[in-house]
C-alpha cells in the first residue's frame, strides 16, 4: 500500500507561486502515475494535473493550464506541483492520488488507488 503525503501548502498572495509536494513511503512512487486533485469550499473535487508513471506524459486540466507545472523526480520518490500565478479561485484543499495499479502507465482522474490527506492553499491578499 502507498502512504502519500502533500506538503508545501499555505497562504499566498494573489500573483504568487506554490509548489506542492507529494511524498510516498510503503512503495515507489515512481511506480504508479499520479495525479493531483482540488476540492474548493462548497465545490466538487476536480482534477488538476497528472503525470504518467515514466513522466513522459503529463496533462493538465483548463482552469490552471499555463499555471501549474508536474514533475516528478525518482530519486527522491517526489511528484511535484508547481503552481504559479495563482488567482483566489485556486483556493482549495490539494490532493495528490496513485493509480489503482502499479501497472497503470498514463495517468487520469478516474478510479485512483491511493490519496494522501490533503493540503490546504489559500490564495489572498
Amino acid at each position: 500500500q502507498l502512504q502519500l503525503v502533500e506538503s508545501g501548502g499555505g497562504l499566498v498572495q494573489p500573483g504568487g507561486s506554490l509548489r506542492l509536494s507529494c511524498s510516498a513511503s510503503g512503495s515507489t512512487l515512481a511506480d504508479y502515475a499520479i495525479s493531483w486533485f482540488r476540492q474548493a469550499p462548497g465545490k466538487e473535487r476536480e482534477g488538476v494535473s497528472c503525470i504518467s508513471k515514466n513522466g513522459n506524459r503529463v496533462h493538465y486540466n483548463y482552469p490552471v493550464k499555463g499555471r501549474v507545472t508536474i514533475s516528478r523526480d525518482i530519486s527522491k520518490n517526489n511528484v511535484y506541483l508547481q503552481m504559479d500565478s495563482l488567482k483566489p479561485e485556486d483556493t482549495a484543499d490539494y490532493y495528490c492520488a496513485a493509480a489503482r495499479r502499479s501497472g497503470i502507465t498514463q495517468c487520469s482522474y478516474e478510479k485512483m488507488g491511493d490519496w494522501g490527506k490533503g493540503i490546504l492553499v489559500t490564495v489572498s491578499s
